[in-house]
């Protein structure tokens, strides 16, 4: 399998207990991260992703909640994903794409 992520990567010899969250709250499931970069991580999830709302969730990296990224599923592997980290302009930024669009058509 080629390598398709860039930038400089973090790999965690036994991986980091984590959590994935709905952005409502609704779900919330137990994951190992297996590597990370300043844009995305892979993830090992415990238990299926499907049916739960992948397009924006938060990664709860600590037992407390207090750090957490904003995601949305980049790729899907067996019980293994990628997630690529938003920032918080990027939803503004998408938005602004999508209303530009609208009104091309």
């Amino acid at each position: 399998m080629t390598e398709r992520r860039a930038g400089d990567r973090v790999v965690f010899e036994r991986g980091f207990p984590a959590h994935m969250m709905g952005i409502d709250g609704t779900w919330r499931r137990s994951c190992i991260m297996e590597d990370i970069s300043e844009t995305d991580a892979k993830l090992t999830v415990d238990g299926s992703v499907e049916g739960l709302n992948l397009k924006e969730f938060f990664l709860l990296l600590s037992s407390t909640g207090l750090a957490y990224r904003r995601c949305e599923l980049g790729w899907v592997n067996g019980d293994q994903i990628g997630v690529n980290f938003l920032k918080p302009n990027d939803k503004k930024k998408k938005a602004k794409r999508s209303e530009t669009q609208e009104a091309k058509t």
